[in-house]
């Protein structure tokens, strides 16, 4: 009988199962041979049925459990379609251990539109590619990780995701269980999330083991990538043959079975989906990942969405998207679907005349506000407590030992601020209070070390809390009225004296974005809308003494990161000063991009060439003439350094534009090699170019003038770290017909070699310089004996 199923799926296995002798028809004739063939046939089909039985329990289970989002919200009716951005690795040719936010390819909003995929391409390989089976999802706190997971468990339930007939789903609080008492069995059956009761584990183990291609393992709860490199350490050989021999032995622990299937010692062939924030270093993750996604933030439809699903009621939904649109800052912090919900409790528990809040802090102090019952400031005060000391220890699970009462307890799950976690074995408590506070503090120079995405939240809370209206914030505190005060006194005091003495000119691009957004936190939060004379001083301070020169390069921006940011400059406006932007390698959205360099008070801007395409484009089509002239004139791109194939593809629809004088033209993309000749084709139009460099695979251009004027005169070219000998000839033949003077450094023998046979052809070369460190000296005495145009230096 042939299967039309894939090899060693269930149903394929099903219909093997059908084919055996003892399940083809009997006669009735005798009555005992009848009972024995149906006692075989029962055996022969019973692990298939099982499997089968317990696959649709395990789907039926999981389409339950999935559903709740809290809040009474559902996935079904509350979950908006968000879209994933697929990620690159800038490859530098280096083994760098940079954190990977350092190492990820910042992509511009036009290039980033380009790379979004739906979530029913997540496990699909590019261009008929092979399946993806490593898969990396990130994203930061608030951004949709666990609820897309979700989501993905609830597909695969109702059968829309048929390439896997299990789904297992692991956590990352599951570490905590540190006892050497599980088997790989009991760690998909019984620890994995979602698991029902299994009636009969050996074969449905069994069949798992048969098919790993049909798997698929989900690794959630991860805090950070540090975690994932710990587990992806070599394992010992004998822990790796033991359990290679035999995975079914319950004498290993979580740890143990975590790092075995992570690092491919078992389970080989199933599909990995790895969920954390993209902060730290991941040398081994990068090593086997062949999939880096990103969770998107909603988009303005996504919010229009979500509100329309949260508020039922089309008079409510009506005021609740007026009330948000005319409130920026807090449809800036919607781009986060975890601060949208948020926003969302805020918009219906307060009355239509309340003023919203303008901050972070306004929305958190609304929320706690919203939640706290009568006499819980102690309960408050516990908790914070708590979750200070999870701080401190780098943990948002509570220790082994440490007892919480009841009542904190019922206090925490009320509130949101605290879950508890089924793991079958034990519950594993975690803390989540956001009032914390930390020491604003920042090392000498401005070096420090990279902190973890909600030390950065909290310490701007906790900034924003100090000059927060004090009778609303002495509600949060047990302190007596005067205690209360010289504390708050105190700590502002400590704060502006800290801010004020920053070196402005010493700070590096993420933490003038941080002093933008501690600054506007500061000088917004007052729930009256009021402003003291402390905060005021610290915005008149921070717009006085930022550089004219002002720098968020290779720092990613958020939609939220704009709103701090404009405000700082407008208020150094009013002060007459100018400042220049650069915004490249930055991410910003084309609508902020829009917002920022659309101020009276930018002179010049520097920022992803397609996304200055798109926005000029934007601005025609709306016939915004006088903005559009002001946005073209502000642009410069020199030095441009093109370190990817579509920055030169951005160029030439740059020079485009530029020779014939109008925005629709628009050229294809070019891939690869084929980027070199447009290269050549642009030259003519950058009549200012003086040098250029070729780094690795690609070019960077340095442009000694403003616009792109009339002479064309190249007087150096320079190559380093080559690796690709017959793509450098290319260029180096292609350049030396066109140029007199071509200077060269850091080849190998063999790229000198290649290069000194090719000059034999450029009669208009008048020398070639090369560096002896990478280059044999007899190599290089002979190449310069046979044409004496080749120097030393």
């Amino acid at each position: 009988q042939m299967s039309s199923s894939p090899p060693g799926s269930l149903s394929d296995t099903a219909s093997k199962a059908m084919s055996h002798p003892c399940a083809s028809p009997l006669s009735p004739s005798n009555g005992e041979y009848q009972y024995l063939s149906d006692f075989f046939l029962l055996v022969c089909k019973s692990p298939c049925t099982v499997v089968k039985d317990y696959i649709q329990e395990a789907k039926a289970h999981m389409n339950q459990s999935c559903q709740d989002m809290g809040s009474d919200l559902s996935l079904t009716s509350h979950y908006v379609n968000v879209q994933l951005s697929q990620r690159e690795i800038l490859r530098s040719g280096k083994n760098t251990n940079k954190d990977l936010d350092k190492e990820l390819v910042i992509m511009g909003d036009t290039d980033r539109q380009k790379s979004l995929l739906g979530q029913s391409h997540i496990f699909k390989g590019s261009n008929g590619d092979k399946p993806r089976r490593y898969i990396m999802l990130l994203g930061n706190a608030g951004m949709g990780k666990t609820t897309l997971i979700r989501k993905l468990c609830l597909d695969w339930s109702r059968d829309c995701i048929p390439q896997f007939d299990f789904v297992f789903f692991l956590d990352g609080k599951a570490l905590s269980l540190t006892e050497p008492t599980n088997s790989l069995q009991t760690l998909l059956l019984n620890l994995s999330s979602f698991a029902p009761v299994c009636m009969d584990p050996d074969a449905v183990y069994a069949q798992i083991l048969a098919a790993t291609k049909r798997v698929l393992i989900i690794f959630d709860g991860f805090g950070e990538l540090r975690d994932y490199e710990i587990l992806l350490q070599t394992l010992e050989k004998d822990l790796i043959s033991s359990l290679q021999k035999d995975s079914k032995a319950q004498t290993y622990t979580v740890r143990q079975l975590y790092s075995a299937i992570l690092q491919r010692v078992l389970l080989p062939g199933c599909t990995l989906l790895l969920s954390t924030r993209p902060r730290g270093t991941a040398s081994q993750l990068l090593r086997r990942t062949d999939s880096l996604l990103e969770v998107c933030g909603f988009t303005p439809t996504d919010i229009e969405i979500y509100l329309s699903q949260y508020f039922t009621d089309p008079g409510l939904r009506a005021s609740a998207l007026d009330r948000l649109k005319n409130c920026s800052y807090l449809h800036l912090l919607c781009w986060n679907p975890g601060l949208c919900r948020l926003v969302c409790l805020v918009l219906e528990q307060c009355k239509g005349l309340e003023v919203l809040p303008r901050t972070l802090t306004g929305l958190c102090h609304q929320v706690l506000r919203l939640k706290m019952e009568k006499d819980s400031r102690k309960l408050l005060s516990q908790l914070s407590s708590l979750a200070w000391d999870g701080v401190k220890a780098n943990s948002s699970i509570l220790p082994t030992g440490r007892t919480v009462s009841a009542k904190l307890k019922a206090f925490g799950h009320r509130t949101g601020l605290f879950f508890s976690y089924h793991l079958r074995t034990r519950q594993v408590v975690s803390n989540r209070a956001f009032l914390q506070t930390l020491p604003f503090q920042s090392g000498q120079k401005g070096r420090r070390r990279p902190q973890r995405e909600e030390l950065e939240l909290t310490q701007r809370f906790a900034v924003g809390l100090l000059f927060y209206n004090r009778t609303e914030l002495q509600r949060l505190h047990s302190y007596t009225e005067t205690a209360f005060r010289d504390m708050v006194a105190a700590k502002q005091a400590l704060v502006t004296k800290h801010l004020e003495g920053l070196s402005h000119g010493d700070l590096n691009p993420a933490q003038v974005l941080e002093a933008c957004h501690y600054v506007y936190e500061v000088s917004s939060t007052h729930g009256d809308g009021s402003r003291n004379s402390g905060s005021t001083q610290l915005v008149a301070h921070l717009a006085a003494n930022l550089p004219e020169v002002l720098t968020f390069h290779g720092v990613p921006l958020k939609p939220s990161d704009m709103f701090p940011v404009q405000n700082i400059l407008e208020r150094g406006g009013t002060k007459g000063r100018q400042f220049c932007l650069d915004l490249e390698n930055s991410g910003i959205q084309i609508s902020g991009l829009r917002s920022l360099v659309g101020l009276n008070n930018i002179n010049t801007f520097r920022a992803c060439i397609a996304d200055v395409i798109t926005l000029w484009e934007q601005l025609e089509q709306s016939g915004e003439e006088g903005l559009l002239q002001g946005m073209v004139s502000k642009f410069k791109i020199h030095p441009l350094k093109a370190t990817q194939v579509c920055h030169i593809e951005h160029l030439a629809k740059l020079v485009n534009i530029h020779t014939h004088k109008k925005l629709s033209d628009r050229l294809g993309p070019e891939k690869g090699p084929l980027v070199l000749p447009k290269l050549w084709e642009l030259l003519p139009g950058l009549h200012n170019l003086q040098h250029l460099e070729y780094p690795s695979v690609f070019m960077c251009l340095f442009l000694v003038s403003d616009n792109l004027s009339l002479n064309l005169s190249l007087s150096s070219f320079s190559l380093e770290n080559i690796q690709h000998v017959p793509f450098s000839c290319l260029i180096l033949c292609a350049v030396c017909f066109l140029f007199d003077s071509v200077k060269y450094n850091k080849l190998t023998d063999v790229g000198a070699q290649s290069l000194g046979a090719s000059l034999k052809n450029c009669k208009k070369m008048k020398t070639l310089r090369m560096w002896n460190q990478c280059i044999p000296y007899g190599v290089f005495e002979r190449l310069q004996q046979h044409d004496n145009r080749i120097l030393l230096q």
